[in-house]
């Protein structure tokens, strides 16, 4: 797969998936605007896209503010003049029990960052994305359509609104000849567990699942790549799920 006319911006993409994929389309010959919060780990991505001749557009961003997530895509098209394919990747995981008293706050938080973001920035930059008949991808999550964990709903909510945000789009777009389509990783080796305050569940799963292992973010930026290529021209509106059998238990 060649992406070298081609303007890539990802969101959340310091770390884990999104970094795996913003290096995948530097490879591949794209020009990728790399966006997140921690400017740090932005620069180290920077360094892995550079190694392939183009250096990445790096936007340090929070995408709960309006303001900001305009400006990714303002900064975009005044540094490429157009965007051919956004990847909506940024993600949180929270744990939250709706009988707690943090309740509201915890799911604020998590919609704002996990759904909302997503719909405020694919609305900026749809009509770049007309003129190029461009491309959508909205990594989402196997939570979307399983209960099995506990603790954990409000993660659950925003990936299964954005699964659907994403089948509703893809309708909509289609006219203008622009895909819309969900990636839904089950565990994959990352830090959001970490993050969360649950670092054993990683090792946890990687037994449970009928494959016996966890999946690595590279797999998953490949089924991205994939999902934005000419190889997908005729596939819009779908979810495809990479979780080494998660959902088959």
């Amino acid at each position: 797969m060649s992406f070298s006319s081609k303007i890539v911006l990802i969101t959340g993409a310091s770390r884990g998936i999104g970094a795996a994929t913003a290096i995948m389309f530097a490879k591949e010959g794209a020009d990728v605007v790399i966006v997140g919060r921690n400017e740090e780990k932005l620069k180290e991505v920077e360094v892995e896209c550079s190694k392939f001749g183009k250096k990445p557009l790096v936007i340090t961003a929070d995408l709960a503010k309006d303001e900001q997530v305009k400006g990714i895509v303002n900064k975009t098209i005044d540094a490429f003049g157009k965007l051919d394919i956004l990847i909506n990747n940024a993600g949180i995981l929270k744990k939250n029990d709706i009988k707690s008293e943090g309740f509201i706050e915890t799911f604020d938080e998590v919609m704002n960052t996990n759904l909302r973001a997503s719909v405020l920035i694919t609305n900026v930059a749809i009509p770049h994305l007309i003129k190029t008949r461009g491309n959508i991808i909205n990594v989402s999550s196997v939570a979307a359509t399983s209960t099995s964990v506990v603790n954990s709903v409000t993660y659950k909510v925003s990936k299964a609104a954005l699964n659907h945000f994403t089948r509703c789009i893809a309708l909509e777009l289609a006219p203008h000849g622009i895909r819309a389509n969900t990636v839904s990783p089950g565990p994959v080796e990352t830090d959001i567990f970490e993050t969360a305050g649950i670092p054993e569940a990683l090792q946890n799963y990687s037994g449970q699942l009928p494959l016996k292992k966890v999946g690595k973010k590279e797999e998953v930026a490949d089924l991205i790549l994939f999902l934005a290529s000419e190889k997908a021209q005729s596939i819009t509106g779908a979810n495809y799920v990479i979780d080494n059998g998660w959902l088959l238990n």
